[in-house]
């Protein structure tokens, strides 16, 4: 088996409201990003992949598990992190991870020594002895994490992950999903509206608009612009540089921060060339890309106006 994930024609019904519209989907192992605005059918879908709704029709597999008929062996074999918080009231943070694990059916003594492993990957220290109550959302976020590793899952599906996280323990959650995917073999599925984030640690991106699947993809094919271009940052302003390169004939595109995209082959040297002539001083020079923002947008409007 080489997908995670393989769905054929799953379709969701309430009542005049279809959720999900004919969903055939492969997920292949690394980090996904599932994306879509609110009311895309993403709720949706996690709750039929995880086997606590049950498909109108259409057929598929979780680890070679079928949908609706396995659910309990998907879920064990899959750590779910849910957006809203899931705790149990007067317990520690030690406690709901243990719980956690032996709600998996790991020994008593086994699942405490987990719980304590996890809480150290996650970033938890002293505080796992406090009441969770007196948690801020941040460690929540991250008490929600571990309880969905504990049990050491082959599928992590992550809903907004870094929800109420600061930027450095925004950046500390990524790389724990980093570490996981690459070191530890796992495959996750991170959902969020945070793009950045899925830019930096998906492999793929899956996009849901009104029910149905309309982007899925690698994300390094989706990056890539259809002719070649370098991104430019420069010291100082970069007005001089812009008017000298369109003067020699490039299409020079002026992005946030005085930041510019430069299209057309051979531009590095000219880059260079112009650079030295009108006077700038250039920062840094990269291969241009499309940003997960600009992927996100081009395929929800596509997807309105063909639903129009």
């Amino acid at each position: 088996m080489t997908e995670i994930i393989c769905l054929q024609g799953v379709t969701k019904q309430f009542r005049s409201v279809r959720a999900l519209d004919d969903v055939s989907l492969v997920v292949q192992p690394g980090v996904t990003g599932l994306l879509g605005p609110n009311g895309a059918g993403k709720s949706t879908l996690i709750k039929i992949l995880l086997g606590l709704l049950r498909a109108t029709s259409g057929s598929g597999t979780v680890l070679g598990y079928e949908l609706g008929t396995q659910s309990r062996d998907i879920r064990s074999v899959v750590g779910f992190l849910p957006e809203d918080d899931c705790y149990l009231p007067s317990l520690s943070g030690v406690e709901c991870v243990q719980f956690a694990a032996r709600l998996c059916r790991l020994p008593a003594i086994e699942a405490l020594r987990r719980a304590h492993e996890i809480l150290d990957f996650c970033g938890i220290g002293e505080e796992r002895y406090r009441e969770v109550e007196t948690y801020s959302t941040g460690m929540r976020q991250k008490l929600k994490f571990a309880q969905a590793l504990v049990h050491d899952p082959q599928l992590l599906i992550l809903d907004e992950p870094t929800s109420g996280l600061d930027p450095d323990e925004r950046n500390a959650m990524l790389n724990r999903i980093r570490v996981l995917a690459k070191r530890h073999g796992k495959s996750v599925i991170v959902c969020t509206h945070i793009l950045p984030d899925v830019q930096a640690v998906s492999d793929a991106v899956v996009i849901l608009a009104r029910g149905r699947v309309c982007v899925a993809d690698s994300l390094q094919h989706l990056s890539r612009l259809e002719s070649p271009a370098i991104h430019v940052r420069t010291i100082g302003s970069s007005v001089p540089l812009a008017e000298k390169l369109r003067a020699d004939g490039f299409s020079v595109e002026e992005r946030d921060h005085g930041e510019l995209t430069i299209f057309g082959a051979g531009t590095t040297a000219a880059v260079w060339k112009a650079a030295e002539q009108s006077g700038t001083v250039v920062r840094s020079m990269t291969p241009a890309a499309n940003s997960m923002e600009a992927i996100f947008l081009d395929a929800v409007q596509d997807n309105s106006r063909a639903g129009s």
